[in-house]
């Protein structure tokens, strides 16, 4: 069992000691059990950039709780894959064997807590000695690190770099340098597969997997063959929780209306429909307290329009607030919510190109839908579409003529997003699998 970090929220003691009891009884039941650790894993002691604080969460309101040091998670967790190592550096990375012929490098990443979240020059040095002694011996090298290596998408590294492992250039080249194929990582809860190869054709792969906070929790499964040296991963999706109560609804069902995705859209409609109701069950994720300000803004132009005996001034507010801002918000999101895909597609015009097939399996269809269906797929991988599907037609033809509309300004998307050019090319992963094209299983060849 391979954990790659972040095995609590923000460094709670208490939740380290129950997670703690969770892998002995997995040691107790006969399996090896190797575990990294984050950022999310410790507090900060102010001197690193860390600042995650222990909170403790009580049925009905929360308060500080008793944290774990970035010091002390080496001992905490020795006997999760430390205490079996031939090698352990003083950031808690450690190199194992797996079984003879293979050697797993797990690599603690903590860093300096946020702007830098990989190994330091000692730690780099380290690491390549681990590999040279491993090839020396003959070993396939299997690395983890909790920050992923090789992006999801080219936007999530032009736009939040520190997230990626700190370093993660250096790294890439040492892995191609020493034919290293498999590195799983974490973090951002995208179930992926993604390549990496450099100049010289060189190539590895970064195996990301999801987490059970998303819809789809998944897990991986990886099978190496010893004689052939190849390995086979494929993914479990999580679909029992034992001992919750579902409300009557599936796994995934019961998940999903409690992921963000799944709440937004039960709260979307709710927008015309009931904006109490979305007020009032928006709070959890959204900033709602926004929405309310023009409310103050009401209450106190309505006293001073009384104070100063201004009757008209008082109805036209008091008009204005219970009419206008709700009724334009209410119908704008009730066009959005039932805009057509055909009428996308006449705006996106010459860049979207329809058969007659196409534009009979979209008649009628709303955008929404889709739309949903994308964002849905975001975590647990697999977009929804390929090239020759008519939504992504519609869609990846409207993301091209919003660069042509940049384009007739003088503008394009890296005004916004730097070293980005195109909002098609930003969106393209995330309609259709420019990974590896599937997210859940794939063969490697572990070397000749």
């Amino acid at each position: 069992m391979l954990i790659t970090g972040d095995l609590v929220n923000n460094g709670e003691r208490i939740g380290h000691e129950g997670f703690k009891k969770l892998l002995g009884k997995l040691v107790d039941a006969g399996k090896k059990v190797y575990v990294t650790t984050a950022t999310h894993d410790y507090n900060g002691q102010g001197r690193d950039e860390n600042f995650f604080s222990a909170t403790y969460y009580g049925k009905h309101s929360t308060s500080k709780a008793e944290g774990v040091y970035k010091d002390e998670l080496l001992s905490l967790y020795y006997d999760f894959g430390p205490s079996a190592a031939s090698s352990v550096h003083d950031s808690g990375s450690y190199s194992v064997e797996l079984q003879p012929g293979y050697r797993l490098i797990a690599i603690n990443d903590n860093g300096n807590g946020r702007s830098h979240c990989g190994l330091f020059e000692d730690g780099f040095k380290w690491l390549e000695q681990e590999i040279i002694k491993a090839k020396n011996a003959g070993e396939t090298v299997l690395l983890a690190v909790h920050h992923p290596v090789v992006p999801p998408w080219e936007v999530y590294e032009k736009v939040v770099e520190f997230e990626m492992f700190g370093g993660y250039r250096q790294l890439r080249e040492l892995m191609c340098k020493y034919d290293i194929k498999l590195i799983f990582t974490g973090h951002t809860h995208i179930h992926g597969i993604k390549k990496y190869e450099n100049a010289e054709g060189k190539s590895f792969y970064d195996i990301t997997t999801t987490a059970l906070v998303a819809a789809r929790g998944k897990m991986r499964k990886v099978v190496i063959d010893k004689d052939n040296n190849t390995c086979d991963i494929t993914s479990i999706e999580i679909d029992k929780i034992k001992g919750a109560d579902l409300k009557g609804k599936s796994a995934y069902e019961y998940r999903y209306s409690l992921n963000f995705v799944g709440l937004l859209e039960s709260l979307l409609p709710l927008v015309y429909k009931d904006w109490d109701k979305f007020l009032e069950r928006a709070r959890s994720v959204l900033p709602v307290d926004k929405f309310y300000k023009h409310k103050k803004i009401i209450v106190w132009l309505t006293k001073i329009f009384t104070k100063l005996k201004l009757p008209s001034l008082v109805k036209f507010v008091e008009k204005f607030n219970s009419s206008k801002p709700r009724k334009i918000i209410k119908f704008a999101f009730k066009r959005l919510m039932r805009i057509k895909m055909l009428t996308l597609a006449r705006f996106a015009g010459k860049y979207c190109v329809l058969t007659k097939e196409d534009k009979k399996a979209l008649r009628g269809q709303v955008a929404i839908e889709p739309l949903f269906d994308v964002l849905e797929h975001i975590i647990p991988g697999n977009p929804p579409f390929t090239q020759d599907d008519p939504v992504y037609k519609v869609f990846y033809g409207v993301c091209l003529r919003a660069d042509a509309l940049l384009r007739l300004v003088g503008k394009d998307v890296s005004f916004i997003i730097k070293g980005m050019h195109s909002v098609a090319e930003i969106a393209d992963p995330f309609l259709r699998n420019t990974r590896t094209g599937n997210d859940d299983e794939i063969h490697i060849k572990l070397g000749e």
